[in-house]
């Protein structure tokens, strides 16, 4: 048997299940936010809240890890974190829990226009590095439900290579597979810390050109914090990347691996392996050029 066909999520859906589960916030206004997002479908729910349902089964484990978990790292960060008010169930023809969360507001970095600022690569160290010091006893392990963000960066080996197999002359298949190999060499020894999983633009909210907010934990994880460097190269420029090394106090062979993680993303989204946005291949072409460029030296 095939997958189920995904539920369309759309504003009537919204409103049918606020109605039958939340009705006290019937009259409120229900309508979609500029950026929504894939793994999940984000709507404006009057002026203090929103709505984010996840747009896949895959998705749907990454509720119940944000509302077990939010509320106990929020108080330890430098930054607002999403602060899950309500949890949704299945209903209306709609298969998966749900959310209801405080709204934050603020543009997404990918069109803030802050990839070259070094205040904004020194803030967004800043909080990784309050992240990675909370105590990390008993959260959640990576794995299928987060993609295993957090977990060897060997996962992934088989994939990359193929993808490696696929540029066809397009890049230096040798220095690409040294910069891989040099990854996987890098192995990842503990201690274990909390990671956020998905550090990339349209993650992070920005307000009068500074970093105010963190979203979309739905790939946290206790494990190795080298998959949340991968945006120095994905996004970072100039000062900004080197403000970003240069505040977070971590080893060579971390952002090794962290290198090996932005390589991976930008590799399976060029050569097609993952199927993305034409704007997405091309910000991956720009991505396999700084890695390639980057000796870490």
């Amino acid at each position: 048997m095939g997958h189920p066909a995904s539920p369309i999520i759309d504003l009537a859906l919204v409103r049918r299940l606020i109605a039958a589960q939340f009705p006290q916030w019937t009259g409120l206004a229900v309508r979609p936010v500029a950026e929504s997002g894939w793994d999940n479908r984000t709507f404006r729910l009057g002026e203090e809240m929103l709505v984010r349902l996840p747009s896949a089964a895959w998705y749907a484990p990454q509720v119940e890890a944000e509302h077990r978990w939010l509320p106990v790292l929020a108080p330890g960060l430098p930054l607002p974190i999403p602060q899950p008010l309500a949890r949704g169930e299945a209903g209306e023809g709609y298969p998966w829990p749900w959310t209801v969360a405080r709204w934050i507001e603020g543009a997404t970095a990918t069109s803030a226009g802050v990839a070259g600022e070094a205040a904004f690569g020194t803030e967004l160290a800043r909080f990784l590095a309050a992240l990675q010091g909370l105590g990390a006893a008993d959260g959640p392990a990576p794995g299928a439900r987060n993609f295993h963000r957090g977990g060897e960066l060997a996962t992934y080996d088989g994939g990359t290579r193929a993808a490696i197999a696929r540029l066809h002359g397009r890049f230096d298949a040798e220095a690409v597979t040294a910069v891989w190999e040099a990854a996987l060499a890098a192995r990842f020894e503990g201690p274990a810390v909390w990671v956020h999983g998905d550090v990339a633009p349209g993650n992070l909210l920005v307000r009068d050109g500074r970093l105010c907010a963190v979203i979309d934990f739905g790939g946290m994880a206790i494990g190795d914090p080298a998959c949340d460097l991968a945006i120095a190269w994905s996004f970072l420029e100039g000062e900004a990347r080197q403000a970003f090394r240069g505040r977070l106090a971590l080893g060579g062979e971390v952002w090794a691996r962290g290198r090996g993680w932005a390589l991976w993303k930008a590799l399976i989204l060029f050569t097609g392996v993952s199927k993305g946005a034409a704007r997405d291949v091309a910000k991956s072409e720009a991505t396999l050029e700084a890695v390639l460029a980057d000796s870490l030296g």
